[in-house]
């Protein structure tokens, strides 16, 4: 009798980290950042239809990197999510931490369980009435959390894109001098990123209940 292929468990974890790795960073790349009204969020991304960010909620946003298709499905869960709970409590009992919570323990179940894991990373979004009260919690392929302060890189070279953004980053900005240090950041030393090659959304606290705004490239222009 023939003995079954062993491979150790440690083995197989680095394995399915290392493929999600990979797949994510053949994506294009993500920046949010807070910014003199809210959090602002830009993402490369050349298609109209194809959105990286989403409204989750009234106050919280969702943004993701790598298979469209997996994180879609996330996105999907996660509004059913705050619908449920906003319907059977309160629309203020939806928080950021209790979804990034759940979007946790689904990306940890697969990996740890499936053949393959999960190629997204995912970032959820959350603005406050009160400014410096933002929060942004930037999930991993693994279930892993990471509460974000100022600002957070998705995806593509995220090492370098983040360092260009330390690099112009100050408190306050405004939403032009955000965009301008998204779209630098995003292209790097060597590009240029047109409006139609960006996609733009922020949490904008003076707007009102629903805080997500979609920013269409005829407003680009004049940021």
């Amino acid at each position: 009798m023939s003995m079954p292929f062993y491979v150790a468990p440690e083995q197989m974890m680095k394995d399915r980290a290392d493929y999600a790795r990979k797949g994510i960073a053949r994506g294009r790349s993500l920046v949010a950042m807070t910014y003199a009204d809210g959090i602002f969020i830009c993402a490369e991304n050349p298609s109209q239809s194809l959105h990286k960010v989403s409204e989750i909620y009234d106050h919280i946003a969702f943004a993701g990197v790598g298979k469209y298709n997996e994180f879609d499905q996330l996105r999907i869960a996660g509004v059913r999510h705050a619908d449920l709970k906003g319907f059977t409590y309160s629309r203020e009992d939806v928080e950021a931490r209790s979804l990034a919570n759940s979007y946790a323990q689904m990306l940890g179940q697969t990996f740890t369980h499936e053949m393959k894991p999960m190629e997204v990373e995912i970032l959820v979004a959350e603005i406050s009435e009160n400014p410096g009260e933002e929060q942004m919690f930037h999930i991993l392929y693994d279930g892993t959390v990471m509460d974000e302060k100022r600002f957070v890189v998705l995806g593509g070279d995220s090492e370098s894109i983040a360092a260009l953004v330390a690099d112009g980053y100050s408190e306050g900005m405004s939403a032009r001098e955000a965009l301008e240090l998204c779209r630098s950041a995003l292209a790097g030393e060597e590009r240029e990123l047109a409006d139609s090659d960006l996609e733009v959304a922020m949490l904008d606290r003076t707007i009102g209940r629903r805080n997500f705004r979609r920013v269409p490239d005829s407003e680009l222009a004049t940021l």
